[in-house]
């Protein structure tokens, strides 16, 4: 497949960080890459959690906003996935019955659209001052006919692939939060913290895409780590 650009199969599209867009909010993040954009939104921690929550610890809660039309389907599961990754890479005993939310409106979509999201999700967090066990990094990855992967998908792209995955890696074993820099945390230190696949995939396509997409986070863990350090350095 010819890539938009001349880009090359790993090759990913430029990528930028905003710091605080939102004057309102307590953390916020506008996350680009290529042409894809989302802005994320923290508000909280507030006193409180939803029935149903465990009020000995923080509840985290997503509110996903279009570029146009209403919420349906595909936008719930957005929802689902990004509360379940944040919930597993937040400290969530710090901050015990309570609640944070994240706002995300997108502003454009052109492909890799919920890695952009969790990236923009992240950085928000980090410039609220929310305490998290590690950062973490998504990617998208596109499995071509003859078995290829291509990474950083766009619109276009994902339209013509065989399948595709949207995984999430951690970006470091290390707490992020500097009064939680004893913590560990084992189980994500070195795998994949979320993983959602598209389309029919084999079992070697989809350990194609684990390793592919792990190397390129590197890059993606070191642009996201530069960009926190420069706006907050006593926090990372």
């Amino acid at each position: 497949m010819e890539r938009a650009g001349g880009r090359k199969a790993n090759q990913l599209r430029a990528y930028s960080c905003t710091r605080n867009p939102l004057e309102r909010a307590h953390g916020s993040a506008r996350w680009a890459q290529g042409d894809t954009v989302v802005v994320a939104a923290v508000y909280g921690p507030r006193p409180g959690t939803r029935k149903g929550e465990n009020p000995e610890k923080a509840s985290i809660e997503v509110v996903w906003k279009p570029k146009t039309g209403q919420i349906g389907r595909q936008e719930k599961e957005y929802e689902m996935t990004l509360k379940r990754t944040l919930q597993s890479i937040c400290l969530l005993t710090v901050h015990p019955n309570t609640t944070t939310s994240l706002v995300l409106q997108v502003m454009g979509d052109d492909g890799s659209l919920l890695p952009c999201a969790i990236n923009a999700s992240c950085a928000a967090l980090v410039f609220a001052g929310i305490p998290m066990k590690h950062l973490a990094v998504a990617i998208g990855c596109g499995v071509l006919a003859d078995g290829d992967v291509i990474l950083d998908t766009s619109k276009a792209e994902e339209q013509q692939l065989k399948s595709f995955a949207h995984l999430v890696f951690p970006n470091s074993s290390k707490s992020v939060d500097v009064k939680e820099a004893q913590q560990k945390d084992g189980q994500s230190e070195r795998g994949l913290i979320t993983s959602i696949t598209h389309g029919v995939m084999s079992e070697d396509d989809y350990f194609n895409c684990i390793e592919r997409g792990l190397a390129a986070s590197a890059r993606i863990s070191d642009f996201m780590r530069t960009t926190l350090q420069k706006h907050t350095p006593d926090y990372l």
